[in-house]
């Protein structure tokens, strides 16, 4: 049965009960969830208004999505697998076209939310933790692995040997795409020296003042562990405190080859062309600049 729209929020209601809201289809088929996916979202130009915050009717989100459909399909695949446990499918049919959108769930960071209810403040914030981590400036998909809890305080599995296969401290993610507060990432590593560079470039950059590479994503000057709380059993940061605000975090990590280093006789695509051994300056894999 697909349950289609969503429903607006009653007048006066608190921001935490204020809905992000897309009603369930399917059901758990029984697959595991675990941390790894793909990432390669843009948020770069993604308004979510048409999401949050007054309440969602199915004009609503009908009007929101039919503004661009190619941008919203990407962004609903990434909210739904953020927010929705694996098995999961929400369906998505327009009022105004007939055609129909589904997507799958994956990590379940707002249970509530999957369950028809409005999103609480705390799931809102996660799923723009999420969000985040999932960015990219290029474009391009490469697995990570993604930790942290969910908003019912259950850990995102981790599989055996992830983190043997996922090394690479990458960033910790947090804020709030749905209310204006921002989404921000910090560095979770020892920075990357000028020949280092990687195909996510959102968190983890040898850059750290200055105009933002992934707008609005905005990295942020403190590391995580300056502005972070980090759970001692997992070693992940289980939320950071920034412009007096604490949020719940996600803590991401990267496999050892997805850290590109000048040098090494590939042009990658978070390297240039130049006269010398920078990574955006790298003339021995990239060439000299015509």
């Amino acid at each position: 049965m697909v349950a289609g729209g969503c429903h607006p929020a009653e007048e006066g209601s608190e921001q935490q009960e204020r809905p992000v809201q897309v009603w369930a289809v399917g059901s758990i088929n029984g697959l595991s969830l675990n941390g790894l996916s793909l990432n390669g979202l843009s948020l770069n130009g993604l308004s979510l208004n048409g999401l949050s915050l007054n309440g969602l009717s199915t004009s609503q989100f009908d009007l929101w999505f039919q503004t661009n459909p190619t941008l919203n399909d990407s962004v609903m695949r990434y909210v739904v697998m953020c927010a929705v446990p694996a098995g999961d499918t929400r369906t998505y049919t327009s009022s105004s076209t007939g055609s129909t959108w589904s997507w799958t769930g994956s990590l379940g960071l707002a249970p509530a939310w999957a369950q028809g209810a409005p999103a609480t403040l705390t799931e809102q914030r996660l799923v723009s933790a999420c969000l985040a981590a999932h960015t990219n400036k290029f474009g391009v998909q490469i697995p990570l692995s993604v930790q942290g809890h969910g908003a019912a305080g259950s850990s995102i599995p981790t599989d055996p040997g992830e983190l043997e296969d996922y090394p690479e401290r990458e960033g910790c993610f947090f804020g709030n795409l749905f209310n204006g507060e921002g989404v921000y990432a910090g560095n979770n590593r020892k920075a990357l020296n000028h020949k280092e560079s990687t195909p996510r470039a959102c968190a983890l950059s040898i850059k750290k003042s200055g105009p933002p590479e992934c707008p609005p994503l905005i990295r942020v000057d403190p590391d995580c562990s300056e502005i972070c709380t980090q759970d001692a059993a997992s070693g992940i940061y289980t939320s950071c405190t920034y412009n007096g605000i604490t949020y719940p975090a996600l803590t991401t990590r990267l496999r050892k080859q997805d850290i590109y280093t000048c040098g090494d006789g590939v042009c990658q695509v978070s390297e240039k062309c130049g006269t010398g051994n920078d990574y955006d300056n790298c003339a021995s894999d990239c060439g000299r600049c015509p």
